[in-house]
């Protein structure tokens, strides 16, 4: 194989590698997304909050959107520095390592942050609430996945 046709091999596997991390990472914002609305719904109507519960449930949300905002800022940051490595390397190199890095880091600090907020929230609970609530959150994490022999 030529030198010609492997540069564009390996821009092709970077640039697949780069759509999959991108691809990854939407799903995995979306999936919280939703799950943070079933939980949203479930703590404001089906548990019946009382004021002070409410109160301190509120604030907590207030706090996470806060941080969240500032981390989706830079997922977006970190995307556009590893689209900027892949351009820059045409390749698998060091830059294109450190952005893959630098996002799976971003990725990992969004998840912990979000359990500590779903912790925090449920701390607010009374015991019956709060089985409730783990259940939920079960659900939410453990989507159903079709089996083979439904497709």
């Amino acid at each position: 194989m030529g030198w010609g046709k492997r540069l564009v091999l390996i821009a092709l596997i970077a640039f697949l590698a780069a759509m999959g991390g991108v691809y990854a990472g939407r799903e995995l914002f979306q999936t919280t997304r939703q799950s943070e609305t079933e939980l949203h719904a479930l703590l404001h109507k089906q548990l019946r909050l009382d004021a002070a519960q409410a109160a301190k449930i509120e604030a907590i949300e207030q706090r996470f959107a806060t941080r969240r905002r500032a981390l989706e800022l830079e997922m977006r940051a970190a995307n556009a520095h590893l689209a900027a490595a892949i351009e820059a390397e045409h390749g698998y190199g060091p830059e294109v390592t450190a952005a893959i890095d630098h996002t799976h880091q971003v990725m990992g600090e969004m998840q912990k942050e979000t359990l500590e907020h779903l912790f925090a929230m449920r701390a607010v609970l009374k015991p019956d609430q709060a089985a409730v609530f783990d259940r939920t959150v079960v659900k939410a994490l453990t989507p159903e996945v079709p089996s083979a022999q439904a497709q």
